[in-house]
């Protein structure tokens, strides 16, 4: 009876053990099954893709800026200084191959996450379209950092509206955003901005919201009204299987994230 007790006791404990341990033990099993492949990285193209024996590989769980957008070249800059010419480790993910037929891999150089470092930088939002994978957290962590250190994309706004214009409703079912003037005063919303964590863009108009007012932007090719404002040309924006909504103001500064 005693050895059966003893038995029932170190079970419950191993299973404790287990369980707060999940996630570091779902790291390290994962990681025993984890494809990986060594490469020379000859050619950096921006600042989430590069080349390698003429094989385009983009980097996961990253969105960096488009040519022309702010922090387009520091992006690829900072990939240049910290793996062209050099010798990194590949590791894949749920899928090799993306539309393009570009290789998804995340890149480490050492023990150290170059895609993580691009993001806890400045330089790449967190990006996860296909669903949250082993290294999510870190790459929110990674985007926590960037938000304490307030640099390059995570640079707070200095807009007086910044502080009082809020995210009130995020429906990815309905492709539904609706942000709400808690200003004492009427808030400029012109060129302000909205995109998800890839590359749709919403582009406020010339718009202004009155305090106390909200205001709804939705997928759709209606014409605007005083509180709706429609994203044209897309059939759908928030990604179901998790997605972030940034909003900026003109300057491209970041007024408040949301993710789900």
């Amino acid at each position: 009876m005693a050895q059966k007790k003893d038995a029932i006791i170190l079970s419950l404990m191993i299973f404790s053990l287990l369980a707060v341990n999940y996630s570091f033990l779902d790291k390290s099993i994962t990681g025993f099954f984890i494809e990986e492949k060594f490469v020379h990285v000859d050619r950096i193209i921006d600042g989430d893709t590069i080349e390698s024996e003429n094989q385009s590989i983009r980097l996961l769980g990253i969105n960096t800026p488009e040519r022309k957008e702010e922090f387009y070249s520091e992006a690829k800059e900072f990939l240049e200084s910290e793996i062209l010419n050099k010798t990194v480790r590949l590791e894949f993910g749920k899928e090799r191959k993306d539309r393009y037929n570009r290789t998804l891999a995340y890149i480490f150089l050492g023990n150290k996450n170059i895609n993580l470092e691009i993001v806890e930088n400045g330089f790449a939002n967190y990006y996860f379209p296909s669903g949250k994978d082993i290294y999510y957290d870190d790459f929110e962590q990674a985007w926590n950092s960037c938000i304490e250190k307030n640099i390059n994309l995570c640079e707070k706004s200095k807009d007086v509206c910044s502080e009082c214009i809020e995210l009130k409703n995020l429906d990815f079912k309905k492709d539904e955003a609706v942000f709400y003037n808690s200003c004492e005063f009427s808030c400029d919303l012109s060129s302000w901005s909205m995109k998800d964590e890839g590359r749709k863009k919403f582009a406020f108009p010339n718009f202004g919201l009155d305090k106390g007012k909200e205001v709804m932007i939705k997928v759709g090719e209606e014409e605007n009204t005083e509180n709706v404002l429609f994203w044209k040309g897309e059939s759908y924006v928030w990604t179901k299987t998790g997605d972030t909504l940034f909003l900026r103001d003109e300057e491209g500064k970041l007024v408040l994230w949301k993710g789900y």
